[in-house]
């Protein structure tokens, strides 16, 4: 399909693109530590602070580079407002289980504006109201349910009217004094933190193996072992699968736009609906003067391996530009969550053996207050502490997973129908795969994913996920390969770009490729 050239010219993420680069060194040989922080994005950054601060020796390895991959590409809202949850947990957790939801999130809001201020980032920190909105007048009644929950929860909500937005709206929830940040800077100033306290961050390190025990170990790509008393597992989706958290998890990805918008079309706030496709729209400063504001919308949530992003792209930026005008739309990316089936992130020991083993997933698409807060338990269930809010995140709990089961169905009768009905479409050839497309052929019992570049040459790899061995699919807006069971995302050679899938796809031998699927135009 031919797509508009009217999308955003540059498909990086803006807080790549106006952050410095980074060069931790990947681990060198064996290491011998308290705790091992698997990650390092938000989770496993915060995660590590915390635990530095316990006078504990601790080193963050991360299989690429820290703070680029999801945290790299989020919308950056720093809130306890997550969309619509405060009503639904007043009725599945109780009071309690909501006040305990708002608390450690809101902590978790000013722990992040403490950080930023005792280190003295500079990373565009601003305080400002977040909105749960509808303009479909039958949602009015579930929004002031919520804002009634979020208030009786201990947020300073309110049900309003009016907002800054361009168009008329429904109503709304507003929850004051949130907050919204570069998150680029502000994780490369955590991490330089971390280095004053003596931490070590190793870049480049793939952990590929675990053994739990006393201490426990772990083993990565390059052939190094990490021993350590205690692990953190803050890979956004758990690179270890003897939890069986893939059951709980749901991936799904998000598309962002964002461009300069004159000062006065600021909305004024952080704004958030879960009508239609979803959107988020909210602003940070933006170039030299207080002329402009950089205007990031989001929305058009998809599972991976299911869409073609340049579709969804001309439906956001179309949507985008029909209600700001005057934004000149320059940079686009996607950003990938992970939804637990019952709503509320896993936070805690990783299964229910786990006796040094601690993981930290499925935020919902608001890990940075949901990171913050994950450091802070982490750090003191490694003490020896219970917070109040330890069992309403403990990934063990089982009554709310019981409580949410059409949701686990739902889920899993998907990843059924991916793994096995893949399996049966029509037997093609790699000759017949169009420059600058992909897509997936069987020849005989084998599956491969043929890529063919715009010169003409094919570049083959199996078809099978190396996480659970699902089939992955074609995005060509992205040129990547996605896996639409648990969200494993691979470039066009094979390389693993997203977990929870840590090996790449096996390449295809030239003595292995039938005819016609060797380079050349097809």
């Amino acid at each position: 399909m031919a797509h508009s050239a009217d999308l955003p010219e540059n498909a990086q993420s803006y807080w790549m693109a106006t952050s410095d680069r980074t060069s931790y060194p990947p681990l060198g040989g064996p290491l011998d530590i308290d705790v091992a922080v698997i990650g390092g994005g938000m989770a496993g950054l915060s995660t590590a602070w915390e635990l530095t601060r316990t006078g504990r020796s601790v080193a963050v390895l991360e299989a690429d580079r820290i703070a680029a991959a999801v945290t790299g590409h989020t919308t950056a809202k720093v809130s306890a407002l997550h969309t619509a949850v405060y009503d639904r947990l007043r009725r599945t957790r109780g009071p309690d289980g909501a006040c305990h939801y708002a608390r450690s999130q809101q902590e978790a809001v000013e722990r992040i504006a403490e950080i930023a201020a005792e280190l003295d980032i500079a990373c565009d920190l601003e305080r400002l109201p977040a909105f749960t909105y509808a303009t479909d007048p039958g949602r009015a009644a579930s929004l002031r349910a919520e804002a009634h929950a979020a208030r009786e929860a201990g947020l300073p909500a309110s049900y309003v009217q009016e907002t800054g937005l361009p168009f008329p709206v429904a109503g709304a929830v507003r929850v004051e004094n949130q907050a919204q940040f570069h998150p680029r800077a502000y994780l490369l100033g955590l991490a330089e933190g971390l280095l004053a306290r003596g931490a070590a961050i190793h870049e480049r390190t793939r952990v590929t193996g675990l053994t739990e025990g006393s201490p426990c170990r772990l083993t990565t790509a390059s052939g190094y072992t990490v021993t350590a008393r205690d692990v953190v597992i803050a890979t956004h989706y758990p690179v270890f699968d003897r939890a069986l958290l893939f059951a709980r998890l749901s991936p799904r990805r998000e598309l962002v736009v964002a461009g300069p918008v004159p000062a006065d079309r600021d909305p004024g706030g952080m704004y958030i609906t879960e009508e239609g496709a979803k959107r988020s729209v909210r602003t940070a400063p933006y170039g030299p003067g207080d002329g402009e504001r950089l205007l990031i919308v989001t929305g058009e949530s998809y599972k991976p391996g299911t869409e073609d992003s340049d579709d969804l792209y001309e439906r956001l930026t179309a949507w985008t530009r029909r209600h700001f005008p005057d934004a000149r739309l320059a940079y686009r990316w996607s950003a990938q969550d992970n939804d637990s089936t019952d709503t509320v992130p896993l936070v805690g020991p990783f299964h229910a053996a786990a006796r040094h083993t601690y993981v930290a997933t499925g935020f919902g698409g608001w890990g940075l207050s949901g990171g913050a807060m994950a450091g802070r338990l982490l750090t003191d269930l490694i003490r020896g502490k219970q917070p109040p809010w330890a069992g309403l995140y403990d990934p063990r709990r089982l009554r709310s997973t019981l409580r949410e089961a059409p949701a686990f169905l739902k889920h899993q009768a998907q990843v059924a129908r991916h793994f096995v009905g893949d399996r049966l479409g029509p037997a093609g050839s790699a000759a017949r795969v169009a420059p600058g497309t992909g897509a997936v052929v069987r020849e005989g019992a084998r599956h491969w994913a043929v890529y063919r570049d715009e010169d003409g040459t094919a570049h083959e790899v199996s078809a099978r996920c190396t996480h659970l061995g699902c089939l992955i699919a074609f995005n060509p807006g992205e040129k990547t390969w996605e896996c639409p069971c648990h969200g494993s995302r691979f470039d066009t050679d094979g390389r693993v770009l997203q977990g929870p899938a840590n090996r790449p796809l096996e390449r295809r031998s030239p003595e292995r490729r039938s005819p016609g699927s060797a380079s050349g135009n097809a």
